[in-house]
């Protein structure tokens, strides 16, 4: 597919780096796959594919590798996340992804956006294996947090950063206090490494990384992943 100026196909990059664009099927807190992911392959801006893949150099040298959830959005994808939030009776992924939240205040919770940054092209949703492991089909179990609220955990083989990606819960802020510290340093770790390169955390996400100096900042695509 031809891509818009500016945008490459993170593997054509670095092809080290693992993709697992979760919203391309069903594994997801829609639970369903969604309109405009017709393929697993994430696509980024250039600057943000090259800060990337330097981060990676870093990842790789420590023993670990990056594994991308999500990169570039269509806008499309993201006006459907809004229809799902208004209807009310499809709570089919909520024990996985929302237990402790109505999904109506998904939204205003600040867990997603009617104007995605990923939508810009210079975002991404990421978080490391140890290297020799593979991601293997999603393990669900439950885990207690410190304040002993319980909480889904879906091991799919990644680091273990106790609460798995996209889980719409206080215990996903970087700033959490409702998990150990061994877990925070995980988490801290992979800041470090990301903000050296360039990226901004989002508070509420620790897997969500944005590109400081991002090429289109005004700017929300709509073409599909292919």
């Amino acid at each position: 597919m031809l891509l818009p100026q500016k945008f490459v196909y993170l593997d054509e990059v670095d092809s080290s780096i693992t993709q697992d664009l979760r919203y391309t099927y069903d594994e997801n807190f829609l639970g369903f796959q969604v309109v405009g992911y017709k393929a697993n392959r994430a696509i980024l801006t250039k600057e943000a594919a090259k800060a990337l893949s330097a981060a990676q150099e870093d990842f790789l040298k420590d023993g670990y590798s990056i594994v991308v959830y999500d990169a570039y959005r269509p806008q499309k994808a993201v006006d459907s996340f809004v229809m799902w939030s208004r209807d009310i009776n499809d709570q089919k992924a909520k024990e996985r992804y929302y237990p402790g939240i109505n999904k109506g205040d998904i939204f205003k919770l600040g867990y997603i956006f009617d104007k995605s940054s990923h939508t810009r092209g210079s975002t991404v949703d990421i978080s490391i294996i140890t290297l020799g492991n593979k991601l293997h089909p999603v393990k669900f179990s439950k885990r207690k947090l410190r304040n002993n609220d319980i909480v889904p955990f879906l091991d799919d083989g990644t680091v273990d950063m106790y609460t798995s990606f996209d889980l719409f819960d206080p215990a996903s802020h970087h700033k959490t206090d409702l998990i150990e510290e061994e877990y925070l340093i995980r988490r801290n770790y992979m800041h470090s490494v990301l903000s050296k390169h360039g990226f901004n955390s989002y508070p509420k996400e620790w897997w969500h990384y944005t590109l400081e100096n991002e090429p289109f900042p005004d700017t929300y695509f709509d073409f599909d992943i292919r």
